[in-house]
């Protein structure tokens, strides 16, 4: 990427979306990169295993079951941001927050890594919920989420991320 030239054309509440004119193997090309912070996502079991889940409005898809998460707030880390997630999204709080990974959902035209993380040690606090947000919280078995997500019932990413890798990392596949 010897010369490149930006140009913002929308500057959201979350993201901002600029236009990048540059030069990759000798050719001038143009790439369209919506501008995320981040977020961080939780996948936290409960003192009997069970998975914490929202059932959340998402338009415009309506509403979807997914761990908790949220967008990373200025100068925050990923692991203090799903503490602060898990606990107003689902009113509990974690005793250890382990990192699992991080992805791109969207590598060819957007910024956003989400951070997911395995929350254990809940204890039940109070909620939190922005204006905002419609979320009512749901507990499953693992080995029902892995069915529905094979299923195709379950359609947000990070939740099929987090829930894939982390059973594969417990050879449960």
């Amino acid at each position: 990427q010897s010369s490149m030239i930006k140009k913002r054309i929308y500057d959201g509440k979350i993201v901002q979306l600029d236009i990048y004119n540059l030069t990759i193997e000798g050719r001038k090309v143009s790439r369209e990169i919506i501008k995320h912070p981040g977020a961080a996502a939780i996948l936290a079991f409960d003192e009997k295993g069970k998975i914490i889940l929202v059932r959340q409005h998402r338009f415009p898809h309506g509403y979807i079951l997914e761990i908790p998460a949220g967008t990373l707030e200025k100068g925050e880390s990923p692991r203090h941001c799903a503490i602060r997630e898990i606990q107003e999204e689902t009113g509990y709080k974690a005793k250890a927050m382990k990192h699992l990974i991080t992805y791109y959902p969207s590598v060819g035209y957007n910024t956003e890594a989400i951070h997911c993380f395995v929350a254990s040690g809940l204890t039940p606090v109070k909620m939190k919920l922005d204006t905002d947000e419609f979320i009512t919280v749901k507990k499953m078995e693992l080995p029902k989420l892995l069915k529905m997500i094979k299923a195709g019932k379950i359609i947000d990413s990070k939740t099929i991320c987090a829930v894939m890798v982390y059973a594969a990392k417990k050879k449960l596949l």
